[in-house]
């Protein structure tokens, strides 16, 4: 796991995404479109994941596409992003796209640590992960849910399940209580990943300003 910093490291809000390769291509494009799109500086602590099926998923299961089994790590990953996030005078949102979004999602039903999630294109067909949505209560004040128009259109059976499941989500975590909107992108998965991030991190930097201005005396 290797740690990339990016933006103003003494700024207040610290977003935290878990990223790969391709997300390290174009991620300073992403911290421009956030940049344009808030007002309050912030720090990005990018965590580059050694096993992206491994490392990110909250349990194991068999593989959906590909041979490659997804692992159950997510429990260890986050033990080492919390060790990254421990100033309590920061506020920590948590945010990535595809299974990384999953990932920052449960991770947010584990602590109370991250006050909003932006979660971009997330892997929602995981098996199981809707039904542990249901059961258990999100901690994060605020979540941002994302898709792209053609995402369901696939001949996965499992992963064209995501339309239904993120719509669900979405009710579910309104039926909770929690601010949340579900935002739809034009494109299947793989467009314009860096853009999307950066309107969900963006999204939820604006929340967090706004409470924090309107709990001001």
């Amino acid at each position: 796991m290797i740690i990339h910093e990016f933006g103003n490291s003494l700024a207040d809000i610290v977003l935290v995404q878990p990223v790969d390769q391709h997300d390290l291509a174009s991620i300073e494009n992403e911290i421009k479109i956030i940049a344009e799109n808030t007002d309050d500086e912030f720090r990005l602590i990018a965590v580059e994941i050694d096993h992206w099926n491994v490392d990110l998923s909250p349990w194991q299961v068999p593989a959906v596409f590909g041979k490659e089994n997804f692992g159950g790590g997510a429990e260890h990953t986050l033990a080492k992003i919390k060790a990254l996030c421990s100033d309590e005078s920061k506020t920590y949102l948590i945010g990535g796209y595809s299974l990384a979004g999953l990932f920052a999602l449960w991770a947010a039903y584990q602590t109370d640590l991250f006050k909003g999630v932006a979660a971009a294109s997330p892997s929602v067909w995981f098996p199981g992960f809707l039904d542990y949505m249901k059961e258990h209560e999100i901690q994060s004040r605020m979540v941002y849910l994302s898709l792209g128009d053609k995402e369901e259109k696939t001949r996965n059976q499992v992963m064209a399940t995501v339309g239904e499941r993120i719509r669900k989500a979405y009710q579910c975590l309104n039926e909770q209580g929690i601010t949340c909107t579900l935002a739809w992108n034009e494109g299947n998965h793989f467009k314009d990943a860096d853009i999307r991030t950066a309107k969900a991190f963006a999204w939820a930097m604006t929340e967090i300003i706004h409470i924090k201005k309107n709990c001001r005396p």
